[in-house]
């Protein structure tokens, strides 16, 4: 079978598969999987994943050996079963706990057998042994012969095994071990007794096994390293014989682009002119062709790369990483890569593509393979998609401190690991902790792989602020917030600041549970419409955190349902989408659009920064009805805060852009005239409408919004000797200087210097009435430490008038919001706890604070109220529900985020207190 070798040709290649199951073994019997997918019934039970298996390090002859093989459990593997027939089938590559593989149980000691016969076309060529991945130690012998062993789960091997070769029908033994937990191997999620967040385990060879032929010298594997300033690709053939030349070419459509040659392991420089980069929105890829010269030479194979860089950059005075330069917010799922079918392994092709392209159709650019090594195919749809990927180290068990000899073999397989993803285009991150399992010395790991690889950024323990320890090094901070997204810790200059976990939404769906009625998620909800609700409630606010905490990456929980996690986008047989998944992409492109400076959220209290880095302490501003930037910290006066704070509205002369309404000057907006940015009243004419909408664009300078004039096009929002112009950087005018342009038109949104957007007066006794239909007679109060509605009038007891009537406080922990003191209760205060309102002591702690502060908003039902959403927990309102009162958002787990009247029950007339 002759193909050719390349990128274009991967979809083209087959496979020969010989089958020779002994009559005397027991049939293959698939068995029933608790769910089974939409791919289940395609697997072919002669030849499943019949595609060539290594997109990187192709050749055009090869033999699948994926199948019915023999199989047996065992006491040990002293002794191979050589020449013996074994009582089971079993289908390969299929771990053997899964349903696929027909057997479904755990051994910790196994034989594989099979036979095969070597086509006759490769005659006096080397036959080359490949296994994709075997979990955990696999001991080979051919006719006999011993040829070698190998440890580790996750990484790919070889064995030459010409010289055990005879002419006919040829017998292969596999033995293999695998202990999972029982001792102190990498092992990810597997565990013999699987519970919660833990799975089934996957023994047994997992991955692809095939047979090809080569020359005696030949290529082992191809690391790439693009170098984009000098335009070329770093390209090192790992060679294994005697071969004295190497020829590399960069192919383009098929034709060649750049070629060079150089000796085998060292580092070649082909030219990629005119390169063409790769990212997520457009994910190019070169072909790649190698061919090996000289003594023992004429090995030739094919591969791929991508032009592109991955590093980390100042970007508005935030260390962000940065793709090809560029800062790219890396929007991502945790993916853990498990079939209830297959269990390590999917069960075709098309469904390994599935779990990707269903990520990156809801808007994601990012993918964490959570403490998994997938086979290389994955990585292949990866890049081919533009996915960008954060690579896990499969991780040691938990809640155990390795040996010397445990951590001696985990840093050799985790040196083959980075060893053989060199060179995949996506993975632009190594993770090689996760929340301390198994973590030791996570400094000296961190700067060993960066020495390993120093092309791509490195976490030393993902979720170091929960559950590890913070080696101080690498080039993260990675946090675990669940439900979160909470409040991430910053960056530095040294670390960018990354949410390496959050959400964890979870919902049941009958008849598609891996265990009925167990499933849990770290919030559940009760259907598809809440459970959206609340995804999109808590994915929103990262756009706030891109700007005021300079959060870079996120990665939510989790593409599909797990086993017994249900908190997943599908359901684990990936047959329910769970979600309205308009919604999910929606959301999910405005976060990357905040980031890249095209968002601004409409009908929300902004404030907009200088990025400038003379005079980063400045906001956007009004003195004397004239723009201006203005310095704004804590400290400001009110005045001065109201001034530097706009509600973004749907533009006034086109809905595609914005228009800004002055926080401090209700019905008055920011406009240009004579080109001086002005505060005026809004005449409604359609001059004033035009010179008062800008259109957002990504800044200037990047790393912020710049804000295009509507009706000047070309022309931007931009500051200079402190005043604020429209402006270009060469027009005749003053404030057109060219000088530091792009930054003084680079805006960074912030949240707003004044966070409330309705007023109430301070120091005052009010009371606070229901609005919502059927229930006006009702006011808030608390009884007994806790908040309820009651009907109140002028027969109700003094206590009862009491308890309904409250001072408004400048809030605790924000004096642009509020806080609510008991008037009879001096020094209490409304406050959440466990979502429920309270009446407690003020302690002075910064908990209670944020707890006892409330944001005042113009109402959600009818005009002239107001609601009060809570500072510390983003989302949620207070609310009466059932005669009790809450911080509820609609659609949350609880009783009381019943979306019914929300919009009703979080709205209050503010009204003269039954106590003054």
């Amino acid at each position: 079978m002759k193909v050719r070798a390349g990128l274009a040709a991967l979809s083209l290649i087959t496979t020969v598969l010989v089958t020779a199951a002994s009559p005397a073994q027991a049939a293959y019997i698939p068995k029933t999987p608790p769910l089974s997918t939409p791919w289940t019934s395609q697997v072919s039970l002669t030849n499943p994943l019949p595609e060539y298996p290594r997109p990187q390090l192709t050749r055009p002859d090869w033999q699948s050996l994926n199948g019915q093989w023999q199989f047996a459990g065992a006491a040990n593997l002293n002794t191979p079963p050589t020449g013996q027939t074994l009582a089971e089938t079993v289908l390969v590559p299929y771990p053997i706990e899964s349903a696929l593989s027909g057997i479904k149980r755990h051994e910790n000691n196994m034989w594989y057998r099979r036979t095969f016969t070597v086509p006759a076309g490769w005659s006096g060529r080397r036959v080359q042994l490949n296994f994709g991945a075997v979990t955990y130690r696999a001991s080979v012998w051919v006719n006999g012969v011993s040829i070698g062993s190998h440890s580790g789960g996750y990484d790919a091997f070889t064995f030459d095994i010409t010289n055990a070769l005879n002419g006919g029908t040829n017998e292969i033994i596999v033995g293999v071990y695998s202990p999972v937990d029982a001792t102190g191997i990498p092992l990810g999620k597997q565990r013999l007794s699987p519970s919660g967040i833990f799975y089934t385990a996957a023994s047994g060879i997992w991955q692809t096994v095939w047979l090809e032929p080569t020359n005696a010298a030949r290529v082992t594997r191809l690391d790439t390293t693009p170098d984009l300033p000098a335009g070329q690709l770093d390209l090192v053939a790992q060679v294994s014989g005697s071969a004295q030349g190497v020829t590399a070419e960069v192919l383009s459509g098929g034709v060649v682009v750049g070629s060079a040659t150089g000796a085998p392991g060292a580092h070649l420089r082909v030219n990629v002119p005119n390169a063409h980069l790769w990212t997520p929105d457009d994910p190019f890829l070169y072909d790649l062709r190698v061919t090996l010269t000289g003594t023992g030479g004429g090995d030739q194979v094919g591969g791929y790369f991508g032009m592109r860089s991955i590093g980390k950059s100042m970007v508005g005075g935030v260390l962000r990483p940065v793709l090809n330069g560029k800062f790219v917010y890396q929007l991502g799922t945790l993916d853990q890569g498990y079939w209830p079918d297959g269990i390590y392994t999917a069960p075709t092709d098309a469904a390994l593509r599935f779990d990707l392209e269903q990520q990156k159709a809801l808007g994601f650019n990012m993918v964490r393979k959570h403490i998994k090594v997938e086979p290389a195919r994955w990585f292949y749809h990866a890049d081919k998609l533009g996915l960008l990927v954060w690579q896990d180290m499969p991780a040691m068990k938990t809640g155990f401190t390795p040996s010397a000899a445990d951590k001696t073999n985990f840093e050799v397989e985790l040196h083959r690991i980075i060893d053989q993803l060199k060179g995949i285009t996506s993975i632009v991150l190594w993770v090689p902790f996760n929340e301390g399992w198994g973590e030791y010395e996570p400094a000296r790991i961190a700067d060993l792989v960066k020495s390993w690889d120093p092309s791509r950024l490195v976490t030393n323990n993902s979720g170091s602020n929960c559950c590890g320890f913070d080696g101080g090094n690498g080039d993260t901070i990675d946090d675990h917030i669940y439900v979160g997204p909470g409040q991430p810790q910053l960056p530095t200059a040294s670390r960018i600041a990354v949410l390496g976990e959050y959400g964890g939404l979870g919902l049941r769906v009958s008849g598609h549970e891996w265990s009925p009625g167990n499933g849990f998620g770290y919030e559940m909800l009760p259907d598809s419409a809440s459970l959206t609700q609340r995804y999109v409630s808590i994915t929103s606010q990262l756009r706030d955190l891109i700007s005021t905490r300079g959060l870079s990456a996120s990665v939510y929980t989790e593409p599909t349902d797990v086993e017994n996690e249900v908190n997943g986008f599908h359901t684990y047989d990936r047959a329910v989408q769970k979600m309205n998944f308009a919604q999910v992409t929606a959301v999910n492109n405005s976060v990357k659009a905040a980031a890249q400076g095209t968002y601004l959220p409409v009908n929300q209290l902004v404030s907009l920064k200088v990025t400038t880095s003379c005079c980063t302490d400045r906001s956007l501003s009004v003195a004397a009805n004239l723009g201006v930037t203005s310095v704004v910290n804590a400290a400001s006066a009110d005045a001065l805060k109201k001034d530097s704070t706009f509600w973004v509205r749907a533009g006034l002369a086109d809905a595609n852009c914005v228009s800004l309404e002055s926080r401090g000057a209700p019905g008055q907006y920011l406009r240009h005239s004579g080109y001086r940015i002005r505060r005026d009243v809004n005449d409604n004419s359609a001059g004033f409408k035009a010179d008062a909408t800008f259109c957002v664009r990504a800044g200037l300078a990047g790393g912020g919004s710049s804000l295009e004039s509507y009706n000047f096009p070309g022309r931007y929002l931009r500051h200079i000797a402190s005043e604020v112009y429209i402006a270009n950087s060469s027009g005749a005018n003053a404030w057109d200087n060219p000088t530091s342009f792009a930054a003084d038109a680079t805006w960074a949104g912030i949240p707003p210097w004044w966070r409330s957007g309705a007023d109430l007066t301070l120091n005052v006794a009010q009371s606070f009435q229901v609005v919502t239909p059927g229930f006006t007679d009702r006011f808030l109060r608390h009884s007994a430490s806790l908040g309820y509605t009651e009907v109140v009038n002028s027969g109700s007891t003094a206590t009862l008038k009491a308890d309904a009537t409250f001072y408004v406080r400048r809030g605790l922990a924000d004096p642009s919001c509020y806080s609510f003191e008991s008037r009879n209760f001096p020094g209490h205060y409304l406050r959440h706890a466990a979502f429920r309102i309270h009446k407690d002591p003020s302690d002075g702690s910064t908990l209670f604070n944020n707890d006892a502060t409330f944001c005042a908003q113009p109402g959600r039902y009818g005009s002239g109220n107001v609601t009060f959403e809570s500072i510390n927990i983003n989302g949620y309102r207070l609310r009466h529900y059932a005669a009790e009162a809450w911080i509820a958002a609609p659609g949350g787990p609880n009783a009381s985020d019943n979306p019914t009247n929300y919009d009703a029950d979080t709205s209050w007339k503010v009204v003269a207190p039954w106590a003054p």
